[in-house]
Parts: structure tokens; C-alpha cells; sequence
């Protein structure tokens, strides 16, 4: 049995139930889902404010984690807050959705566009992409002007991410597109039908089953993140 935790890194839990109902159908037999919200921090992650905020906690919920036996750790959330400091302290995966969904993009095509929530996010967004060396093929980083604490109304959000899409492909030359936010839950599939009916037949990566899928896969191998990259924090009194 692998054991996985899924790491919401708010305090919000309008999410909960279906980001537990979307992993466990992504999840392969044998692979057990748990997840948890934040005690302290955002109710959502829309600056490098918010994501400041949530790290202390994710970071001691993290650390839980892996003292409970899981086998890897997810942050859910686009912006992969706290993965590189959770890598430094934990001897399992901890997987960030951004970094998973644009290497799966980067795989499938030569360019890849991210629709996500905000102009606030974009900075944020490009950072990941340069942190995982993908820069280069990233073709934009576009936006649908819907908090994330409002997109549980799927046909504006579909509808939105729809029209970004097309303006990705036809006047940014992506050939593939990242769904932006962990909270665009269940519409990939239906985004990739749409867009293939308009005649473009490319791929639409959910950024939750990326990441799980990332997760499953470096459990399976037997590895975790490298220490000449990711080395223990020297021992000192943090207060």
C-alpha cells in the first residue's frame, strides 16, 4: 500500500471534499489518499504573501506526515509553495503540481501555455517555470479574473478558461495548456473536447493528477529528491 498526503497549504476547506473525491479517482489501486488543510496561513494563495504565510505550517504538517509513514507529500497548489524546503528536511517525494504539470507539458510539446486565476500569480507562476529549467518553453501565462475562492462555479470557469485557451494557441503559439490552479478541479477533460472540436487537437494538463501521477511514479522507483541539491539545513536553534 502507498500512502500519499495531500497538503492544501490554506486554511479554507471549500475544496476539501472534492480535491479527496479527484485524487482518489486519479489514484491507482493500492494507493491510499489523505489530506489536510492548514491551521494557520491564507484562505488561499493568490500572492507571494499568501504563500510566505502558509509555509511555516505546511512545512510542520509536512514534517507530521512523514513521521505518520506516507510515502510522499503533494502541495496543492500551483505555486508549489513550500516543496524545496520540505525536500530539504524530508527523506520522501514532496511533489508540486506547477513543476509536475509543466514537465509533463514540456514532454508533449514544444511550447505550453498556463491559464490561471490572476495577474497577481504570474510572477509566481514564471518562477516555478524558471526553477524547473522550462522557461524556455513556455510560451505564456495567461489569466480568467476569478479568485480562486470562486471558481467552484464550473460553467463561468470552463467558459473563461475556453476563451484564454484559444488566445494561448492562436496568438502565444502554445501547443499545449496547464490548467493554472489546483482549484480548477474536473474541467480538463471537457477543455480538451472543447478545444478539439475547434479544430486543435492538444493536450490539457490537470495539475492535480500531474502531480499525483509524479508522486506514484517516484514512490514506484524507489527515489526522492537528490541531497548534493536539496542538502539537510544545518543543525541550529529556530525559534
Amino acid at each position: 500500500m502507498m500512502k500519499v498526503k495531500v497538503i492544501l497549504p490554506i486554511t479554507s476547506d471549500i475544496f476539501n471534499e472534492e480535491v479527496l473525491q479527484e485524487f482518489s479517482f486519479y489514484a491507482s489501486a493500492g494507493t491510499e489518499i489523505s489530506m489536510t488543510n492548514l491551521s494557520t496561513g491564507p484562505a488561499s494563495i493568490e500572492s507571494e504573501y499568501d504563500e510566505a504565510l502558509c509555509l511555516p505550517n505546511f512545512l510542520e504538517k509536512a514534517i507530521e506526515a512523514e513521521k505518520e509513514g506516507y510515502d510522499a507529500i503533494i502541495s496543492d497548489c500551483f505555486a508549489d509553495p513550500g516543496v524545496k524546503a520540505a525536500r530539504e528536511v524530508l527523506d520522501i517525494p514532496v511533489i508540486g503540481p506547477g513543476e509536475s504539470s509543466m514537465l509533463y507539458a514540456s514532454s508533449l510539446a514544444s511550447s505550453f501555455s498556463v491559464v490561471t486565476v490572476l495577474p497577481n500569480v504570474i510572477s509566481m507562476i514564471r518562477n516555478v517555470s524558471k526553477l524547473a529549467g522550462l522557461d524556455s518553453k513556455l510560451a505564456s501565462v495567461r489569466y480568467v479574473s476569478i479568485p480562486v475562492l470562486e471558481v467552484q462555479d464550473k460553467e463561468r470557469l470552463v467558459d473563461a478558461l475556453y476563451s484564454e485557451m484559444i488566445k494561448a494557441i492562436e496568438e502565444d503559439q502554445a501547443h499545449a495548456l496547464v490548467l493554472g490552479c489546483t482549484g480548477f478541479l474536473g474541467v480538463a477533460s471537457e477543455l480538451q473536447e472543447r478545444l478539439s472540436a475547434s479544430g486543435y487537437d492538444v493536450p490539457v494538463i490537470d495539475p492535480a493528477f500531474a502531480s499525483l501521477q509524479m508522486a506514484e511514479s517516484l514512490v514506484n522507483m524507489k527515489v526522492k529528491q537528490s541531497r548534493l541539491t536539496y542538502m539537510t539545513p544545518p543543525s541550529k536553534v529556530r525559534i
